[in-house]
């Protein structure tokens, strides 16, 4: 059966997260509605990354397949057709061999957290980022993020109700920017996430950008692999999957992690 490559875009606020649930709507289920509507198949749409309730998308990458030799752009067309009074869109469509999938074939993905700085609260943006009316200071919260890169266990960033069996991640990039106008901007990039990962991030380097943590608070909550240690799990408002990389990546180069070294790593890995 052919196989299809979709790359999508959606605004999460309406839909209880990426995966088909029993009861609320999904941004799998809307999709899977629209391939029913013009190919009259009940297909699967297998994700890149299960996005969670109110949880946004610039680059999801999902895979399905159809059993009609359908052109990519009738594939797009028909499935924006269907999904005119819904909050997604089907930005692109590949024909991909029978071997790729959207999750397991996937070599980084990439994570942005919009922060609204300001004391107004956002009229325009709301629901699409999280509004902090204090100052913060970006350079102090990327120095401290800087601190996370590399691979740890990171128990203490990850949700109770995580279902990963290993905690332990290697993160590629945590860069903290002044983005356009009030923004501050949080690029992650990885393999692989925990649950709520990011946003334990994003909650936590707040308290850095406040003042009320430092950088050596962050490193005591990281080598204390305990949840409560955490800092504020940050809205979904603000979390954007941005892109999906597929193939040969290039990936930094960085050390293994075992729990004997991370009492003695380096200070850029601890």
């Amino acid at each position: 059966m052919p196989r299809y490559k979709l790359t999508i875009e959606y605004d999460g606020t309406s839909y209880c997260g990426w995966q088909r649930q029993k009861t609320d709507l999904s941004v799998q289920e809307e999709i899977e509605r629209a391939v029913a509507g013009f190919s009259g198949e009940d297909a699967t749409l297998f994700g890149a990354g299960r996005t969670d309730a109110g949880v946004h998308a610039t680059g999801q990458v999902a895979h399905l397949d159809l059993s009609r030799d359908w052109e990519t752009d009738v594939v797009r067309d028909a499935l924006n057709a269907h999904l005119r009074d819904a909050p997604v869109s089907i930005l692109a469509v590949e024909r991909v061999g029978e071997d790729f999938d959207a999750r397991f074939s996937a070599r980084q993905r990439h994570y942005l957290y919009r922060i609204f700085n300001r004391r107004a609260p956002p009229a325009l943006l709301a629901g699409r980022v999280w509004w902090v009316s204090r100052p913060l200071d970006v350079e102090e919260m990327h120095r401290a993020a800087q601190r996370l890169v590399g691979t740890h266990d990171f128990d203490t960033f990850r949700s109770a109700h995580c279902q990963a069996k290993n905690p332990i991640r290697t993160l590629e990039q945590l860069d903290v920017l002044r983005g356009p106008g009030d923004e501050i901007h949080i690029h992650a990039r990885a393999q692989s996430f925990l649950h709520n990962q990011i946003r334990s991030f994003a909650g936590t380097l707040k308290l850095v950008g406040e003042a009320r943590w430092s950088e050596a608070d962050l490193v005591a909550a990281l080598e204390a692999r305990d949840r409560t240690r955490c800092g504020p799990v940050a809205p979904p408002d603000g979390l954007y999957l941005t892109q999906i990389t597929y193939g040969t990546a290039p990936k930094r180069t960085l050390p293994a992690y075992t729990p004997a070294a991370a009492e003695t790593a380096p200070e850029r890995m601890r």
